[in-house]
């Protein structure tokens, strides 16, 4: 069944790339509503944003969606993520700025508020998004793949020439709340040349080493260095969710990402919707529905909360 948020939650936090302040609030939303942003600062014209794929525009650094007037919000691939990773399908999220609070970097934060102020059943069914035959995509070295399977499932693979990141790779199968105990709290990484460009191009400017896992070589520059030995992976893992998520409904089928990003795998879903033999839509009953992720999820599989 589809599932909305009990009550409202609250972030407030700075933008990663403006550095601005941000409030954000994620509203429980009727059944079939889906996932809406809702720019409360933009006074006149349409605010509402789809949480969609066909809204997504070229970023270079996170996923931006926009509206037919213009208005956008940015970097919402994981408060997307943690959405999709605790089984809600529908909300309202109110934001008073172009950006999502980055916070610490990860879905962390979002997943313990969610979980904390509890799920509600809708009577509707999930309508998922069954893969029926391969789909991919390639930009240079870099894969994005969907393909048949009886669950959702991702695998990714990542290398880097920093010594600290190396090659690394993982799969999971998404049931049952895979995310929140493998992924959530995994949090973004780059390296410390980048962070430099960045900056010097006016970007990152709300990064700090308390919401970024920073390299250089064979350095972790962030204090407390990692949460997971292969924690860069596991962020890719928990973007991939978020940018799939906005499928408009559950894959039931396997991601592959070989040094994917969110540019690659939206041009996936792009791919994917141009073929109408590649997928079928399913209203998921008690078999398929029991073992979507976020059915069945507790706060006690919270990481932070063990």
């Amino acid at each position: 069944m589809q599932s909305t948020l009990k009550s409202a939650a609250k972030f407030t936090g700075v933008g990663l790339h403006s550095g601005e302040p941000v409030r954000m609030v994620v509203k429980p939303a009727s059944a079939d509503y889906g996932i809406w942003f809702r720019r409360v600062d933009v006074t006149s014209g349409d605010a509402l944003i789809p949480a969609r794929w066909d809204a997504v525009v070229p970023s270079r650094l996170c996923t931006l969606i926009a509206n037919p007037s213009g208005v956008t919000v940015s970097t919402i691939e994981h408060v997307m993520a943690a959405l999709a990773g605790c089984g809600i399908h529908n909300a309202l999220i109110e934001i008073d700025g172009p950006e999502v609070p980055i916070l610490d970097g990860s879905s962390v934060p979002f997943v313990e508020a969610f979980l904390a102020r509890g799920i509600r059943e809708q009577a509707e069914p999930v309508r998922a998004i069954r893969i029926l035959e391969p789909v991919e995509v390639r930009e240079g070295e870099a894969v994005a793949r969907l393909e048949p399977a009886d669950d959702f499932e991702i695998d990714f693979s990542i290398e880097f020439a920093e010594a600290a990141i190396g090659r690394q790779e993982k799969s999971l199968n998404m049931a049952n709340g895979a995310f929140v105990r493998e992924l959530c709290d995994s949090r973004t990484f780059c390296r410390q040349a980048d962070v430099d460009a960045m900056r010097a191009n006016g970007l990152a400017l709300g990064g700090t080493f308390e919401n970024a896992v920073v390299f250089e070589g064979d350095r972790i520059l962030s204090p407390g260095g990692l949460r997971h030995a292969d924690e860069p992976v596991r962020h890719k893992m928990l973007d991939a969710l978020g940018d799939l998520s906005l499928a408009g409904g559950p894959i039931i089928g396997r991601y592959t990402g070989i040094r994917a990003g969110h540019a690659l795998t939206n041009r996936l879903l792009r791919t994917l919707f141009a073929r109408r033999d590649a997928f079928r839509l399913v209203d998921c009953g008690l078999m398929t529905g029991c073992k979507l992720p976020g059915v069945g999820v507790h706060r006690s599989d919270v990481p932070a909360l063990r």
